[in-house]
């Protein structure tokens, strides 16, 4: 069983500029990542886009739509920013209807050394592989169905709505 790992970026890949304070984008740690993990699950990862999810268009959200339809491989983990993820797993959710996808993403980014974002990647890739044809949003060791879930700006955790 190969997964498929589509990167559009978030704070999952964002660095920090110790000059200016600001946060920006260079390139994916997903490869990295996994490597630190010691992962043995087979994967292809292809990076979409690096952008912050507040800056996600409705073009780039149509590219991960086709991306994941286009896809050899029916398990999918998608990282992606957390301030509009549940945005985009309703537009996956509309569209596909024959693959497992899990959207997960990061609160702390990789290179600040304390993310929450390995134990998310991990916690994706497991619940790819296990869980039923649908979409899934797979946070905080957590996974819950695309349209039971939000982020908790309060606490900074996801969670059920009902």
């Amino acid at each position: 069983m190969s997964i498929r790992i589509f990167v559009t970026g978030g704070t999952f890949d964002k660095e920090y500029n110790e000059l200016n304070g600001q946060l920006f984008f260079k390139d994916t740690h997903i490869q990295e990542i996994l490597k630190l993990g010691r992962s043995r699950v087979d994967t292809t990862i292809r990076t979409l886009m690096l952008v912050d999810s507040l800056e996600m268009t409705d073009t780039d959200r149509n590219i991960i739509v086709e991306s994941c339809k286009g896809a050899e491989e029916n398990k999918i983990v998608i990282t992606h920013g957390t301030d509009t993820l549940t945005t985009t797993a309703k537009v996956l959710a509309e569209n596909i209807k024959d693959k497992t996808i899990v959207i997960t993403g990061a609160m702390i980014p990789y290179k600040f050394g304390s993310s929450d974002g390995l134990f998310n990647l991990g916690s994706a890739l497991a619940f790819a592989q296990t869980l039923p044809t649908g979409v899934y949003i797979a946070m905080n060791g957590k996974c819950f169905p695309w349209d039971n879930c939000k982020k908790n700006r309060q606490t900074g955790f996801f969670e059920e709505v009902n």
